[in-house]
């Protein structure tokens, strides 16, 4: 990568940032607003699992698509990144299948406060990332 280049990443490279985080953020349309909810994560392969309670982030990520975006920051290196999931949300808390049960046993640990007990995935359609370098002195 050159010192100002933008370097769009591949698949693998986007799943290596995916695997390697567990904040992010999820986007959703709510009515005539858009919303946006930092929420601890896990990931199966490039389907997201975030643990939630009822309310505003259950209710509104699972009634359309959703956009679940992470980034970082390497200050020494000067070097940034971003990762954008686009896909569904599906509520998985009570779902059989052997595959959601799988996504139940990710390790989410949720830092806010109260009782997440309610499971999401976001099943991707698209998945896209970026990365930067900021050139010396700029």
């Amino acid at each position: 990568m050159s010192q100002s280049e933008l370097e769009v990443l591949n698949e693998h490279q986007c799943l290596e940032y995916l695997h390697s985080q567990s904040l992010g953020r999820i986007a959703f349309r709510s009515g005539a607003d858009l919303e946006i909810f930092p929420v601890n994560y896990a990931s199966d392969g490039a389907i997201v699992i975030f643990r939630t309670t009822p309310g505003t982030k259950l209710d509104g990520s699972v009634q359309g698509r959703v956009a679940f975006e992470i980034d970082g920051w390497d200050p020494e290196e000067g070097i940034g990144w971003s990762v954008v999931v686009k896909g569904v949300a599906t509520e998985v808390t009570e779902a059989s299948d052997p595959f959601a049960q799988a996504l139940r046993e990710r390790a989410v640990r949720p830092l806010a406060p109260g009782l997440r007990d309610r499971w999401v995935a976001v099943y991707p359609a698209e998945m896209t990332g970026r990365r930067f370098r900021v050139p010396a002195g700029g």
